[in-house]
């Protein structure tokens, strides 16, 4: 082969080396780039999933914290329910006045006899005594909303009563009313914290068909509610300075 030929060759064969080599390198150079870029966008999501975790964390930690609280809250309800259920039974219950509790509501029970006479709605003294008891002990839970609720038995009102009223349902209201007005008026009860409800016979606790039963139904219901319950516009308060209590009143022979 003449020599200018073998020249030819090696330079044809070094410039197809060298396109390889060319191309070899601007593939590696792709690839690299790509790599980087797959790197970078790894980073990128390492970093989201990091704060993403530290969201979560800081998420969980509130639950938590909020979980915790509201535990607290369920605790201290409860020792608050216990506390005010202890101190109405040992200054109130007798067997004219009656103490139960029901899905977080205390209800304070009155017979009557005690609060009025037959037929009437004024308070008598020996019912303004024991409503002052009351309001004694309520005043150390000012945040805790009420409900005074009059009852009567199913016995019909023939006419009126001497104070006006026509039927059971009437006498009911009034007698709330009035137990409401003597605890704000005489007893100091906030009245943004308390209601009047007149149920009339149709809420009974016992048999209406004795004459026990019918002593039994003619009552006034004080329920004391929990205070998440309350009045938006009820400004927290401070429970009151305790005060002596009063002499139990001599409410004489009871009759039905």
């Amino acid at each position: 082969m003449p020599k200018s030929m073998w020249v030819f060759v090696g330079i044809f064969s070094g410039l197809l080396l060298l396109g390889l080599g060319g191309l070899q390198w601007r593939e590696s150079t792709r690839a690299l780039t790509a790599a980087e870029q797959a790197a970078e966008e790894a980073k990128k999501s390492v970093e989201l999933a990091a704060r993403t975790n530290t969201a979560y964390l800081a998420e969980v930690e509130a639950l938590r914290a909020q979980t915790v609280e509201l535990q607290q809250q369920i605790q201290a309800a409860a020792a608050d329910r216990n506390a005010l259920r202890q101190q109405m039974q040992a200054e109130l219950e007798s067997k004219d006045v009656t103490i139960s509790e029901l899905q977080g509501k205390l209800t304070l029970s009155i017979l009557d006899r005690i609060l009025f006479d037959s037929g009437r709605a004024e308070v008598k003294p020996e019912g303004r005594a024991v409503l002052k008891k009351v309001a004694s002990v309520l005043g150390k839970f000012p945040n805790r909303p009420l409900q005074v609720i009059g009852h009567t038995d199913n016995v019909p009102i023939r006419g009126r009563t001497p104070d006006g009223f026509a039927d059971n349902w009437e006498l009911s209201a009034g007698r709330a009313v009035s137990a409401v007005r003597f605890l704000v008026e005489d007893a100091g009860v906030d009245p943004r914290r308390i209601s009047a409800v007149g149920s009339g016979e149709f809420k009974p606790i016992s048999d209406n068909g004795t004459a026990e039963g019918r002593a039994r139904n003619r009552r006034i219901a004080i329920v004391v509610l929990p205070e998440e319950l309350g009045s938006a516009d009820l400004p927290r308060m401070k429970p009151a300075e305790p005060t002596k209590p009063l002499p139990t009143p001599d409410v004489g022979t009871p009759t039905p």
